[in-house]
């Protein structure tokens, strides 16, 4: 009789660049390592992997499937988590759309090394959620644009104005903000980062780093150069729409992709609940690594170093301490 763990998953892409899908894999089982295995291959190829009919009902089977990746961070360094459940973050239309790109808490010296989100209440349209591939973006620059962006460092924070026009924010949004910052993060990030599973490079940038600047350049230099950087992030081409259905969780590489979820689903209610997973602290190409500038990040994440382990999945999490 065969098992799930000796079945090769089938994942049909997506797109050319990025994202993958699965239909009937039942996330509540208590999953072979074998099966955890493929999964961490195709998030390395694909960046983003959908899982329809997942058969993950609740915050329980999202938390322990999330698990098996690594060791979980809080919620969220500032933001409350759902009650009772310390690692679940509700993604609420009620607090207002994440409708800027983004890579999740890279204000934190080790953000996540990847995020789930699991589809609770969904509206009858719009309400998709866009995941871009940083790998591609990199690979798409110019030689000489490239060259250069590798030798960029930048400050990401969670302190900033969201510039959003008064007349187009959601009525909490002074609360929420109070709330978003009432810890204040600085890091200072390398603009290309390596994966430290696969050694791709990406730009490592996105919303928490279009706020501050670019280590050594004025506001006015580095805002251009992450607006022209950017540009290649949210190309279309390296862009998967993710259309959210019931019952569906969506697991992605936050190491190397962005994300932004469109306020296009005129005020019905949606609601995702996050889970994300411990990361490491990013590397540049030179070797070096993030550093905090603002703020304790300690009680939010360990930190993790990706490597092969004996007998296991080859990608085995050992915690450290939260900074260096």
């Amino acid at each position: 009789m065969t098992t799930i763990s000796e079945t090769k998953l089938e994942f049909r892409k997506l797109g050319a660049r990025i994202g993958a899908e699965i239909r009937g894999l039942d996330l509540s089982q208590d999953l072979r390592q074998g099966v955890i295995d493929q999964i961490r291959e195709a998030l390395n190829e694909h960046k983003a992997l959908v899982f329809r009919q997942a058969n993950v009902h609740d915050d329980d089977t999202q938390v322990r499937f999330a698990s098996r990746f690594g060791p979980l961070t809080q919620a969220h360094p500032t933001v409350a988590s759902v009650a009772g459940k310390p690692a679940v973050l509700p993604v609420d239309s009620e607090n207002g759309s994440a409708n800027t790109w983004h890579t999740d808490v890279t204000f934190v010296v080790n953000p996540p090394q990847a995020s789930t989100l699991r589809s609770i209440t969904l509206p009858a349209y719009g309400g998709e959620t866009l995941i871009a591939s940083a790998a591609a973006a990199y690979r798409d620059l110019p030689d000489e644009l490239r060259n250069f962006a590798d030798t960029l460092w930048a400050i990401h924070t969670n302190d900033y104005d969201y510039s959003v026009p008064k007349n187009l924010e959601h009525e909490n949004a002074s609360e929420r903000r109070k709330e978003f910052t009432r810890i204040h993060f600085e890091t200072a990030h390398p603009v290309v980062r390596v994966h430290p599973l696969t050694g791709e490079r990406g730009l490592f940038i996105g919303g928490f780093a279009q706020r501050l600047r670019i280590v050594g350049l004025s506001n006015t230099e580095s805002r251009d150069i992450l607006r022209l950087l950017q540009s290649y992030v949210t190309r279309p081409e390296n862009v998967v729409r993710v259309n959210w259905e019931p019952d569906q969780l969506v697991l992605f590489d936050n190491r190397i992709t962005q994300h932004y979820a469109p306020d296009n689903y005129d005020g019905q209610p949606r609601q995702l609940n996050r889970v994300t997973i411990g990361g490491d602290i990013p590397q540049g190409i030179d070797g070096r690594r993030s550093s905090p500038i603002k703020g304790d990040s300690s009680t939010y994440s360990e930190t993790v170093v990706l490597g092969h382990t004996a007998g296991g999945s080859g990608f085995g999490a050992i915690s450290f301490g939260a900074t260096e």
